[in-house]
């Protein structure tokens, strides 16, 4: 306490002196000092009625100082001129911010003490401090360790070294290492390696062959025991058996080979691109097995957005891997588990709680790994904090198509634009079965897309709607705006076309006398609620049963989705207003109806999921779901063909962060600014405020941690006294986002002074537009405020309110005028009523066009040879029910009778004459050959002939690539010659060719293969 109190006076007496330079501010604090307490039989302290009477002394002295000050001028003269000499010194020293530069032993202290301590590190042993190693090299060969963390057995876990707190942390790394090495030949154990200077601390386990890493904090001793443990124990991942009982299919063991090898590969983060409805939970579960049982990871981190997420994850870690127990963090309790389920928001508070002591039951070092479901870029700009806290192995799910993730996404995960670690795409899950495709039907609805316009209005509409009432200002519009149908504008035939699209065109189950389940996206609850009026008034036989509303204000809703989760039972329509977008997985679901714009890519994979689950016998015994309906009413199709839609915007700041981010704009300006001193008293009120705001930030809540160094620096006020545009920047970015024990819970109120705020800082940039823009809202915000001059708290301002309504307040306004404006203003805003657009129901007459499937432009032809491929190619297509070319196209052996009809379609196409059909047998080795390059070869055929590889857990996710490409080969071109894998782009995964990767056993296999693949194609001897 006394040290502390030490370097705060010393501080107070550079800060405050008149001569700061005569501060011995590098003066150290020596204890010997301090008087020694009074011996046995010496001067007893004061009672406590002397200490009273003495105060009693010094307050009269106090009086009577004071009195003679009020009454000598003289003095009071001299009084002014030490104060300007003291703000004479002070100025003369402005520049020089207050920094601490705690040395190493207050940095030990001060900082890195504490954060031991939460780790459980109590330090009270005398070797765990400056201990002495040998074998340095330095003349004495010897060297003392700051910190030694010893594990239970004796041996060294770790080495901790410290560096004062303005040095560069990374100046110990080399110390650091040579520390270890020492302990390391004295002990036999090689330590982990810690570096720190209070506010930065970085691990480096180089005898577990990663790199150095920063991270938030210390590991306790079970964690450290672990990461020294693993070294031996960890086994290798390449070999290791994937449970079949979790996943199954190839392109599931693909993704955990691929993510197994990054790991090895000393990578620590990993990005999974895969369709909704391919199995990435189970991907990632079986992947935690594998980790599990082979000593990678202890305990996991599942990350979700939605409670309903969490509890299908739980549900799925619970069903396929019972031996670890699970625990939903959102609402269970349990003191530990194996894999934990939380959302986002849970996990932010849970880790800032601390027990008894202070100690953190989530510290940085709890989890190995953290999954996050659906990861994209502002998910992870919101929650970075949690990202950053725990120093564990990350992995990301997403199944929006890997060329639509934002290139962000892919360097928060450290990998190449385009390149995750492994993708499985919707096509390719549709091509192998496990999936099916959507069929997206484009349907343009004149309203939704145009408006409506009163001019365009038949006579009895318009009579309508100059009828209707369009609320209490009595404005009736001219137009209604498309982005406004459907928000406050209601129009029953609108919704009655799409309603009679859908049970008329959407796929029907129950021998075709039922529509078969359908979503459907509307804008709001209050469409939601206006579609099921509107199916209800049109198809009163279903009693009200057959279309339900599904909204987060739907009470019970999970019962109701459990009931439209069984296929005979109602509902059949769901009504949803986000939340069905993601989460749900319905196979029945046959049409979806985007009644509602979507402009997220990520969002918009995951509504179109909802329909991509194979579901046998939908239709009837051997009858299964072979496609699903995309009704589009709003142009999603047409939005989303385009290249680059959909890419993630930046993420919204909240609204402190954005007021701390415009006064400091403020204070920069006015710091850079010609201003007198009304200008500067607005500035100093701004930086005060600042000040206090930073100054109240705790330094203990995880978030605010990682920028411990600007916070306790801005906490002090001296920085503030001037900011360069440098400066203002650098605090923007460190701690603009932080929170703050300084609140102010009166959003309309913040909402005012950011507009004010705004107002001043176009004035000190010249921005009149944008003045003046602002000048109108505030002035409408006064002239409301004047139609409630019944409160009292609005009377008093009355007249301020009035100046501000007028015009001539604002000519030549000054920002000191601004900012009284703002101070008497804010408190008042929310005194006004909200006005809520008046909710309109109409009955306009809307146009209704043909649906039109939305799809990628065809294949451009060149030559009079290539027209005849087209046209061929075209004919076939439109044929593929022939059975002769569906034998060849999933690749059955084929008899001359079939190639014969073969031929006879090529002659029925109208491509070509005999001529071209022998040059086509001619130059493709037979007829067989060249209608399967038209054609290719059906995926699953092509992956069922190659099954062997595909599905042998032997083989590595850089070897299953590599028969993957073969398939993905034989389906775009039919055949394959075996000189092709010695070819590009075959030798781009694998430089000479196939024996760079596989046995010559296995090579041979796989030219057998080819070879029965083509033989198919020809008619059987």
């Amino acid at each position: 306490m006394l040290r502390q109190l030490h370097d705060v006076l010393k501080w107070a007496a550079f800060t405050y002196s008149a001569a700061p330079d005569d501060v011995p501010t590098a003066a150290a604090y020596d204890p010997s000092l301090i008087p020694a307490p009074p011996q046995e039989g010496g001067q007893q302290p004061l009672s406590t009625a002397e200490l009273n009477q003495l105060l009693a002394k010094f307050e009269e002295k106090d009086a009577a100082l004071a009195a003679a000050k009020e009454s000598s001028a003289a003095l009071q003269a001299e009084l002014e001129k030490v104060r300007a000499a003291v703000a004479a010194a002070q100025a003369a020293k402005a520049h020089q911010a207050t920094q601490f530069d705690w040395d190493e032993a207050s940095t030990r202290e001060l900082f890195i003490d504490a954060d031991l301590l939460e780790a459980g590190w109590s330090l009270t042993d005398a070797r765990d401090r400056e201990y002495p190693v040998t074998g340095m090299p330095n003349a004495q060969g010897q060297g003392f360790v700051d910190y030694v963390l010893w594990g239970d057995d004796g041996l060294p876990l770790a080495v901790v070294e410290a560096k004062r707190s303005r040095k560069d942390p990374a100046v110990g790394q080399q110390q650091a290492k040579l520390y270890a090495d020492s302990l390391e030949a004295m002990t036999g154990r090689r330590p982990v390696i810690f570096w720190s200077n209070g506010y930065q601390h970085w691990i480096w386990d180089d005898a577990g062959g990663y790199p150095p890493r920063r991270l938030s904090g210390f590991l306790t001793k079970d964690e450290l025991e672990l990461m020294v443990q693993r070294r031996q124990t960890r086994l290798p991942l390449k070999d290791a058996v994937i449970d079949k009982s979790i996943v199954e299919r190839h392109y599931q063991t693909r993704a955990i080979r691929a993510v197994g090898e990054s790991f090895e590969a000393k990578r620590r983060e990993a990005l999974l691109v895969m369709a909704t409805g391919s199995g990435k939970t189970r991907t990632v579960i079986a992947l935690v097995d594998q980790l599990m049982k082979r000593g990678w990871v202890k305990r996991v981190l599942f990350l979700a957005d939605r409670v309903a997420l969490v509890n299908q994850a739980v549900a799925a870690f619970k069903a396929h891997l019972p031996a670890a127990t699970t625990i939903n963090l959102v609402d269970e309790k349990v003191p530990d588990g194996r894999v934990f389920v939380s959302t986002y928001p849970t996990m932010m508070g849970l880790i800032n709680a601390t027990d008894a002591v202070g100690g953190r039951r989530f510290g940085p070092g709890y989890f190995d790994l953290i999954v996050i479901d659906e990861a994209h870029r502002s998910v992870y700009a919101k929650y970075k904090a949690i990202f950053d806290w725990f120093d564990a192995m990350l992995v990301g799910l997403t199944a929006t198509p890997k060329d639509e993730i934002d290139r962000n996404t892919y360097t928060l995960f450290n990998l190449e634009a385009g390149v995750p670690t492994d993708a499985y795409s919707l096509d390719e899950a549709v091509a192998e079965g496990y999936l099916v495709p959507p069929v997206s039907v484009s349907v343009p609805l004149k309203f939704l897309r145009t408006g409506i316009h009163y001019d365009q209005l038949s006579e009895a509409e318009k009579d309508e709607w100059d009828s209707l009432d369009w609320g209490e200002d009595d404005q009736v519009p001219t137009d209604v705006n498309p982005e406004e149908l459907n928000k406050w504008l209601f129009n029953a035939d609108t919704v009655d076309k799409v309603l009679k699209h859908l049970m008329e065109s959407g796929h029907k189950v129950a021998g075709g006398d039922r529509l078969g389940k359908t979503i459907v996206f509307a804008k709001n609850n209050a469409h939601a609620e206006f579609i099921r009026e509107r199916f209800d008034t049109a198809y009163p036989e279903y009693g009200g049963h057959f279309a339900r509303v599904l909204t987060y204000k739907t009470e019970y809703a999970q019962s109701l989705i459990d009931d439209f989760s069984i296929k005979e039972k109602v509902p059949h329509i769901a009504i949803s207003v986000d939340m069905l977008d993601t989460g749900i997985d319905v196979p029945e679901v046959v049409n979806l109806v985007f009644f509602k714009l979507v402009r997220s890519a990520s969002k918009f994979w995951q509504m179109i999921g909802r329909g991509t689950r194979l579901c046998p016998d939908l239709y009837g015994p051997g009858e299964d779901k072979k496609n699903f309906y995309v009704f589009d009413f709003c142009m999603n199709l047409e939005y989303f063909n385009q290249p680059g839609a959909g890419s993630e915007g930046s993420v919204q700041k909240s609204l402190a962060q954005r007021l701390f981010e415009a006064r400091l704009a403020l204070v920069a300006g006015l710091d850079h600014g010609d201003g007198g001193a009304e200008v500067g008293s607005l500035r100093d009120d701004t930086a005060k405020h600042l000040h206090q705001v930073v100054a109240s930030m705790n330094l203990d809540n995880f978030v605010v941690r990682p920028e411990r160094e600007w916070v306790q620096k801005y906490a002090e006020w001296e920085p503030w006294a001037t900011l360069s545009l440098q400066e203002a920047g650098d605090v923007a970015a460190h701690l603009a986002g932080l929170p703050s024990a300084v609140r102010d819970d009166d959003e309309h109120a913040k909402r005012f002074d950011l507009l004010i705020l705004k107002i001043q800082l176009a004035k000190l940039d010249g921005d009149h537009l944008t003045a003046e823009r602002l000048r109108q809202q505030v002035q409408q915000i006064a002239s409301s405020l004047l139609n409630q001059t019944a409160i009292p708290a609005i009377a008093e301002q009355q007249t301020l309110l009035a100046e501000v309504a007028e015009d001539e307040w604002w000519v030549d306004v000054t920002l000191p005028m601004l900012e009284l404006a703002r101070r008497r203003i804010r408190g008042l805003v929310r005194f006004i009523e909200k006005t809520t657009r008046a909710i309109v129901y109409t009955n306009f007459e809307d146009e209704i066009g043909d649906g039109s499937i939305v799809d990628l432009p065809g294949v451009a032809v060149g030559t009079n040879w290539e027209r005849f491929k087209a046209k061929a190619r075209a004919y076939l297509k439109d044929h593929e029910d022939n059975v002769a070319l569906q034998k060849l196209r999933r690749n059955k052996q084929l008899t001359h009778t079939d190639l014969s009809t073969l031929e006879a379609m090529l002659v029925a196409s109208g491509a070509g004459g005999p001529e071209d059909i022998a040059r086509a047998t001619e130059e493709s080795q037979g007829l067989g050959l060249f209608i399967r390059s038209l054609v290719g070869l059906d995926r699953e055929a092509a992956t069922e002939a190659f099954s062997e590889f595909l599905t042998d857990s032997r083989f590595s996710a850089a070897e299953i690539r590599f028969i993957q490409l073969i398939v993905e080969h034989l389906t775009a071109n039919g055949v394959m010659e075996a000189r092709r894998l010695y070819e590009a782009p075959f030798t781009d995964h694998a430089p000479t060719g196939p024996d760079f990767l596989f046995s010559d056993s296995d090579v041979d296999r796989l030219v057998v293969v080819l070879e029965k693949v083509r033989d198919h194609a020809l008619s059987e001897n």
